[in-house]
């Protein structure tokens, strides 16, 4: 089984993909939708899933939108409108592309990322893109004015995941966050008409506590992967030792430093909580949604005891729906000065 998608992606794509996820690929391969202003795909391309990527098996389209209903989403994914779901699913498709060839690809993944990026850059040459995921961008960059920047950036957080497997300071893990999950919020702005740096701003920090959220439920996984998201200093500051992050139950020092990292997270979502506010409809309801899945998962973890080398846990669908409720409540007391 492979790892789920990002921490940045996995809880910002709720409303596309949990719900009708076997109807909604069919909806962003409809050729007339790419064929709009892309050219398109030649036979050979639509047998391969587009040019071979480099030194290693490319995932393929199909098996990249299969896993669309199996990741691990908030809440209320009926509630957007189909042009909204569509743009999603198809960032989606791009973002799942990139973090499976970053964590399970063989071969040289620093290659294919490479390539992949060449790939983006001819679509936004106006160029035929050889992989049919990238293709599937093309109406959604056009329709919703998306400049090229927070697609490179989730390409460069996957590369430095094959270069840097532990942080030496929170500042550093935030560094990496500005690459691996703020985009994605930027991008959903960008779908829903909703980009402003003032709405971009706040969304990094969503971003940013849902990232770190994952993280930190995710300790065992990730470090069997060789990768410590856990900052050094903050290890240090705790008194916790390599062999900390591998027993099980988890000793007292990892559950006072985890509790620590709950609240640094918890203040995050708080920081971020005023774009709820800022925005209305269909976009207040998704923000609200992605900022409850991430409070719900953080007390999932206190419930716990903070205790996540068993296992990552995780809030149930009706403690998400609890929470949905009480931050639109609280919303009505959150400004974005």
């Amino acid at each position: 089984m492979g790892r789920r998608l990002r921490p940045g992606i996995s809880m910002l794509f709720p409303f596309a993909l949990q719900t009708g996820a076997r109807e909604a690929p069919a909806a962003v391969t409809e050729q007339a939708v790419d064929s709009v202003t892309t050219p398109a795909p030649t036979a050979e391309e639509e047998s391969t899933g587009g040019e071979p990527l480099p030194d290693a098996a490319a995932p393929s389209p199909e098996g990249i939108m299969a896993k669309a209903g199996s990741e691990n989403f908030p809440v209320a994914s009926r509630l957007l409108p189909g042009r909204l779901r569509r743009h999603l699913l198809a960032i989606y498709g791009f973002a799942r592309l990139v973090d499976d060839i970053g964590d399970e690809a063989t071969g040289d993944r620093l290659a294919l990322l490479d390539a992949l990026e060449r790939d983006l850059d001819r679509l936004y040459a106006g160029e035929t893109p050889h992989n049919q995921l990238v293709r599937r961008l093309g109406p959604t960059v056009r329709e919703c004015a998306i400049p090229p920047e927070p697609f490179r950036r989730l390409i460069a957080a996957n590369r430095q995941d094959q270069l840097v497997s532990t942080y030496e300071t929170f500042d550093d893990l935030l560094a990496y966050c500005e690459l691996s999950a703020n985009p994605v919020g930027h991008l959903v702005l960008h779908v829903v008409g909703r980009a402003t740096p003032v709405r971009l701003r706040l969304s990094d920090r969503i971003c940013t506590g849902l990232q770190l959220t994952e993280h930190w439920q995710d300790v065992s996984e990730d470090l069997a992967r060789g990768r410590v998201y856990i900052p050094q200093e903050d290890l240090e500051r705790f008194g916790c030792s390599p062999d900390d992050l591998r027993r099980r139950p988890a000793s007292p020092a990892f559950r006072a430093l985890m509790s620590f990292e709950v609240t640094r997270a918890r203040e995050l979502l708080h920081d971020g909580g005023p774009l709820v506010r800022a925005l209305r409809g269909h976009p207040r309801l998704a923000v609200a949604g992605f900022v409850a899945g991430g409070r719900a998962a953080l007390d999932a973890i206190e419930r716990a005891g903070c205790d996540v080398m068993g296992g990552a846990p995780r809030p149930s669908r009706g403690r998400q729906v609890v929470e949905l409720g009480k931050v639109l409540a609280e919303a009505r007391g959150w400004t974005t000065a």
